[in-house]
């Protein structure tokens, strides 16, 4: 196999690996939504709520530690012991029998899938240009989409034929078939490539710390959490949304929210592949990846027509056009981190990035449960997320900007004064 197929065949599994896990997150959400067990544990909207975000506790705050280890160890070994590890506590879910056991597991599978992301783009951003790195990373988070569509039909079409506990064991124990490709085609390489690129550089690497000294990264992490928390609404709550207020069946439900997800996932493609061919053509990588992310933020904040239309078949149609515009930002909020970042330990800055994408995960669900409960209808938790995406537009229009006042001093001196290397041979790019 030449390099350019392997490197391709890779960044193929890296997408696998993502939908393997939110297959593994999604799989809860369906049995939330399944009669027998929710009385099987005598579960409150509360309880569901809880249980949803209890995955994002683990996962969120381990998001900067696994950063630093994936830098330290690079991404191959590291990746596979995770997969190993969270797909067996997946398929120990199935054999559950108290509220507190469903929670122990959660937070273990957190543990487990915490690498997930910034192994994957510390090995995009050491493997593959800017120039094509829209493609890779919506690719990578393509994975993210289709793997609640594939787990959206696989967990329904399971449980309504065999059960809760026999879904969670198969899909669990079938995620382990992905560790065999990847052992044999993975190359232990990126820490290589990265000292390779120390040694060609003009001068030190900026350090992980000014990152801090810039409003770009707090417009990013904003942007982030407002992004995903619109995304883990539909990951834990659209299921039941689909059933409760729009009385759908269980098998229903789990075809509509797979055909959204699909959507999401084609539109995360083919804003990365759009963005990449108008940079190639010559625009500035920044500004095309921001405006792409804020198109994206924007079409997601129709979600609220939806429910305050009182229509079902207004809703059910906002359900997808809001879920699928905002795979318009997917690839390029993450690239234009990278973008905007060059340098500076990426495994790390895509942990910090990743711990408020999935803050959001422990906000969303829980926020979403106690308003559910409160006001007895979805209606409030979905305006909610519309105002929160709409918040995120004005952080990455305001905040995700090119250095250009003394606040940025710092900053600026650092990244645009040329003493800080972009990655192993790839183009330089200035911060937006």
């Amino acid at each position: 196999m030449n390099t350019r197929a392997r490197i391709w065949g890779i960044v193929g599994l890296l997408c696998l690996a993502n939908i393997v896990a939110y297959v593994d997150r999604i799989n809860l959400s369906f049995a939330l939504a399944d009669a027998d067990f929710r009385r099987a544990f005598a579960l409150s909207d509360t309880d569901r709520g809880n249980l949803n975000s209890a995955f994002f506790w683990t996962y969120a705050f381990l998001q900067i530690p696994a950063g630093a280890l994936v830098d330290r160890f690079g991404v191959k070994y590291p990746y596979a012991l995770g997969l190993l590890f969270w797909s067996l506590i997946s398929a120990g879910t199935g054999f559950a029998s108290a509220v507190w056991q469903l929670f122990a597991v959660r937070l273990l599978l957190g543990v487990g899938e915490a690498a997930l992301t910034p192994g994957a783009l510390r090995w995009i951003r050491f493997h593959i240009p800017e120039k094509q790195r829209g493609l890779a990373t919506g690719l990578f988070f393509a994975g993210a989409k289709l793997g609640p569509a594939v787990g959206s039909y696989l967990a329904a079409l399971l449980i309504h034929d065999y059960g809760w506990r026999t879904m969670f064991v198969i899909l669990g124990l079938g995620s382990l078939l992905w560790l065999i490709p990847w052992m044999l085609a993975v190359r232990d390489d990126d820490r290589q490539l990265e000292s390779e690129a120390a040694r060609a550089a003009a001068g030190p690497a900026m350090p992980f710390s000014y990152v801090f000294r810039s409003p770009v990264i707090y417009g990013v992490i904003i942007g982030t959490f407002a992004y995903n928390y619109f995304n883990y609404f539909c990951l834990t709550w659209l299921p039941a949304y689909f059933v409760e207020r729009w009385h759908m069946s269980l098998k229903g439900s789990g075809l509509y929210t797979s055909f959204s997800f699909v959507g999401f996932a084609a539109v995360a493609i083919a804003g990365g592949i759009a963005a990449d061919r108008i940079i190639a053509r010559g625009a500035d990588a920044a500004g095309v990846r921001k405006a792409f992310t804020i198109a994206g933020l924007a079409v997601a904040a129709s979600a609220c027509i939806g429910p305050l239309s009182g229509s079902r078949q207004v809703a059910l149609a906002f359900a997808i056009v809001s879920l699928t515009g905002l795979g318009l930002a997917t690839a390029n909020y993450w690239a234009l981190t990278q973008t905007l970042m060059p340098g500076a330990a990426i495994g790390r800055i895509a942990g910090v990035q990743n711990f408020a994408s999935n803050l959001s995960g422990i906000v969303a669900p829980t926020v979403t449960g106690w308003l559910v409960q409160r006001t007895g209808s979805y209606d409030a938790p979905i305006v909610a997320a519309s105002v929160i995406l709409l918040i995120g537009v004005l952080a990455y229009a305001v905040l995700v900007r090119r250095p250009n006042d003394k606040t940025d001093r710092d900053y600026r001196a650092a990244v645009v004064g040329g003493n800080v290397r972009s990655g192993p041979g790839h183009e330089h790019a200035e911060p937006d």
